[in-house]
Order: C-alpha cells, then structure tokens, then sequence
C-alpha cells in the first residue's frame, strides 16, 4: 500500500472514529436525560430501549470496530493522539445540543487537546521501527 493512499484512509477513518465516538455519545448522554435515572441494572437495561440511547450503542459499537481496524495499520501513538479530537467534538455538540456551561478552564483544556492532535495529527501514521 502506498504511502499516500495509507495517509488518506487513516484520516478517513481517523475523522469516522471522532464522529461516531463524538454523536454517540452525544446521542447516549440526550437518550439518557430522557430516561428514568439509573439506578439498578434492570433500569440501565430498560433505557437500552430508548431509541435515542440505542442510537448512540451503534454509533459507540461502530466506533470501536473502526479504531480497531485503524489500529491494526496506524501506530498507537497515532491513532490515541489525533483521535483525541473526539473530546473537542463532543465539547461543541454538548454545548450547541445540550446547553451545556463550559468554562473557562474546560476551554483551556479543550483548546490543549487540540493543539496536541494537530502536532500528532502533521506526523506520519505509521513510524519506522527502531533496530
């Protein structure tokens, strides 16, 4: 596989991976506001059943499939890093679709974890072994 084409499938897959973590958890957290609070095992399981909940199971499973395809190519000290973005993602939507507070603080960090994936995010997927 060519060097290029492995560079476009993992930002195709790394920007999946950010999404689907991102919007399922999203869709978990909203899904989980409309339910009943949990507070046994047969009440976690009743709210499975919310549409909105179960939504954000197949966005949260098909994540975790694809950073395990993502895993078997790229370098795990790639593939944490950039898509830590995830964390920025979910930052915003908790705040446009949640009404969320943010503070200060939170933005600090969140504007850390960005710069951190950008300077992991410039390098190559998949670095030489050392011998």
């Amino acid at each position: 596989m060519t060097s290029s084409h492995l560079r476009w499938k993992t930002r195709a897959f790394a920007a999946y991976v950010i999404l689907s973590n991102s919007f399922g958890n999203l869709f978990l957290a909203m899904g989980m506001h409309q339910s009943q609070e949990v507070n046994s095992v047969l009440s976690a399981l009743a709210a499975i059943f919310n549409p909105v909940v179960a939504l954000g199971i197949v966005l949260l499973i098909s994540w975790l499939l694809t950073r395990m395809a993502m895993l078997s190519w790229a370098d795990l000290t790639y593939v944490l890093p950039v898509t830590a973005l995830g964390y920025v993602v979910s930052a915003v939507l908790g705040l446009l679709f949640l009404h969320e507070v943010i503070t200060p603080v939170r933005w600090a960090g969140t504007v850390l974890i960005m710069l951190g994936t950008i300077l992991v995010g410039i390098g190559d997927p998949h670095a030489e072994k050392s011998k």
